[in-house]
C-alpha cells in the first residue's frame, strides 16, 4: 500500500435533491369525480406546482386517472382509461387519497441509500 500525499482517493458525492423528480413531474393527469378534500381548481394548481399538466379527456399519453371519493360508479374517463389499460397504455389509476399522499411528497426530496 502507498502512503503517499500525492496517492490521495477523491470521492465525489452528488447533491441527491437534484436527482429527485416528483412522481407528477412532466405527467398527464385527468380528473374524475368530486374531490372530497379540495376543489378541481385546487388540485389543478397543486399538479401544475410539481411540474404536470391537466386533461380534460383521457388519451393514451395521459399518465394518471385520479378518482374523486365523491363519485357515483365508473365514469366514461374511468372506463376509458380502464379499456386502454387493457391495450397496454401505460397509465396508472389512483384514488383521490392516493393523489393526497403523492402531494404531499416533497419535490426535492430524495429517499436515504439503503446501506
Amino acid at each position: 500500500m502507498n502512503h503517499s500525499k500525492d496517492n490521495t482517493e477523491v470521492i465525489l458525492l452528488s447533491n441527491p435533491s437534484k436527482h429527485f423528480v416528483h412522481p407528477f413531474y412532466n405527467k398527464r393527469i385527468v380528473f374524475t369525480g368530486a374531490l372530497s378534500t379540495m376543489t378541481r381548481s385546487e388540485a389543478a394548481k397543486k399538479v401544475r406546482a410539481f411540474g404536470g399538466t391537466l386533461q380534460g379527456a383521457v388519451t393514451k399519453e395521459t399518465d394518471f386517472v385520479i378518482l374523486g371519493s365523491n363519485r357515483r360508479g365508473i365514469s366514461s374517463k374511468q372506463s376509458k382509461a380502464e379499456q386502454l389499460i387493457s391495450l397496454g397504455v401505460d397509465i396508472q389509476i389512483m384514488f383521490e387519497e392516493d393523489f393526497i399522499w403523492v402531494l404531499s411528497i416533497p419535490n426535492n426530496h430524495l429517499p436515504s441509500p439503503q446501506i
